[in-house]
C-alpha cells in the first residue's frame, strides 16, 4: 500500500506517518514544502493540475492529509485550509479518482457547545472565528468532491511534541522557562473553557484505521477525547508536573488565554460514530497525554 501524507512534518502529520510506517508492507511518502518531503507540495499555492501530475508520479492508494494552519490572519487561513482540501479533491479526481483521501478536520467547525451535550457529525456548524469558518470550508470541499473521503474532525489534540502554537504547548513552554522559582507568576487570559482534549497519538491510530478500513466510511467522524475539560485543570495538571512554585494569576491579556472562550465556552465530542466504523475510541488518558508533552516538549 502507498500511502501519501500530506504536511508530512507537522505536529500531527509526523505522529501520523510514524504510525502508518509501522504497518506491513505500507510504502509512505511524506508530502508538504519541506525540503525532505518525498513530494514537493504547497497546498496553499499549488494549481490543481500541477498537482494532478505529482499525484499520478507518485500513485498513492491513500492520502491523508494533514497539512493545516491554525494561526495567522484570514488570507493565510483560507488559502491553507479552504482552498488547500479543494485543490486536492481536483487534482485527486482526475490523477487517482480510486484512492481513499482521509483529511484531518477540527472540532472547532461546530462552534459553540451545549454544556453537558456531546456534539455528534449530524450537529449543525457554527464555528465563530476564520480557523473554524476555513476548516468547514475544507470539510465541504472534501464531503462533496464525490471521491472515497472522510473527514476526522479533531479536538485539541495534545501530547508529545505539542508545539507553542496550541495551548498545551504554550503552557508548557511558559513552565519551562517559569522554572521553579517560587516568585515566578504566570499570568494567563481566561482559563474558563472546557475543551475535549485528545492525545495525539489516539488520533494517529485513528487515521490508521480510517486509512485501511474496508469500503466506505461516513464522511465525518469526531475524533477527541470524548469528554469536556476546565482548561484550568489542564493547566494545574501541567504546573503540578513541572514543579511549579509560583503564583498563576488568570483573568488578563495574555497570549496563553484562549481568545475564543467567551465565544465558545464548552466543546465535547460524541465518539460513538467513530467507535461503530473504526473501532476506534481513546486510549491514552489526559494525564498520560501530559506527562508525554512535559517530558519530551518542554523546550519552547
Amino acid at each position: 500500500m502507498r500511502i501519501l501524507v500530506l504536511g508530512s512534518t507537522g505536529y500531527l502529520g509526523a505522529h501520523v506517518a510514524e504510525r502508518l510506517r509501522a504497518l506491513p508492507g505500507a510504502q509512505v511518502l511524506g508530502g508538504g514544502r519541506s525540503p525532505a518531503a518525498d513530494l514537493d507540495v504547497d497546498l496553499a499555492r499549488v494549481r490543481p493540475e500541477q498537482l494532478a501530475k505529482a499525484l499520478a508520479s507518485a500513485a498513492p492508494d491513500t492520502v491523508v492529509n494533514c497539512a493545516g494552519a491554525t494561526g495567522g490572519d484570514a488570507v493565510t487561513l483560507a488559502e491553507v485550509n479552504a482552498r488547500g482540501p479543494a485543490v486536492l479533491c481536483a487534482a485527486l479526481r482526475e490523477a487517482a479518482p480510486a484512492a481513499r483521501l482521509v483529511h484531518l478536520g477540527s472540532a472547532a467547525e461546530y462552534g459553540p457547545g451545549t454544556p453537558d451535550t456531546p456534539v455528534t457529525e449530524s450537529a449543525a456548524t457554527r464555528p465563530v472565528g476564520p480557523y473554524g469558518a476555513t476548516k468547514l470550508a475544507g470539510t465541504v470541499a472534501v464531503t462533496a468532491s464525490g471521491l472515497d473521503a472522510v473527514v476526522l474532525r479533531v479536538g485539541n489534540p495534545v501530547g508529545p511534541g505539542a508545539p507553542p502554537t496550541g495551548l498545551p504547548g504554550r503552557i508548557a513552554a511558559l513552565l519551562c522557562e517559569a522554572g521553579r522559582d517560587p516568585a515566578a507568576v504566570l499570568r494567563l487570559g481566561d482559563l474558563s473553557a472546557h475543551r475535549d482534549f485528545v492525545d495525539v497519538r489516539d488520533v494517529a491510530r485513528a487515521v490508521v484505521l480510517a486509512a485501511t478500513a474496508p469500503g466506505p466510511l461516513p464522511p465525518v467522524l469526531n475524533v477527541g477525547g470524548g469528554r469536556a475539560v476546565p482548561v484550568r485543570d489542564l493547566v494545574r495538571s501541567l504546573a503540578g508536573l513541572a514543579g511549579f512554585r509560583g503564583r498563576i494569576e488568570e483573568g488578563g491579556a495574555s497570549p496563553a488565554g484562549s481568545a475564543r472562550s467567551a465565544q465558545v465556552s464548552w466543546q465535547c465530542s460524541d465518539l460513538s460514530a467513530a467507535e461503530e466504523a473504526l473501532g476506534w475510541r481513546p486510549v491514552h488518558s489526559l494525564d498520560e497525554a501530559l506527562a508525554a508533552l512535559w517530558e519530551g516538549g518542554r523546550t519552547p
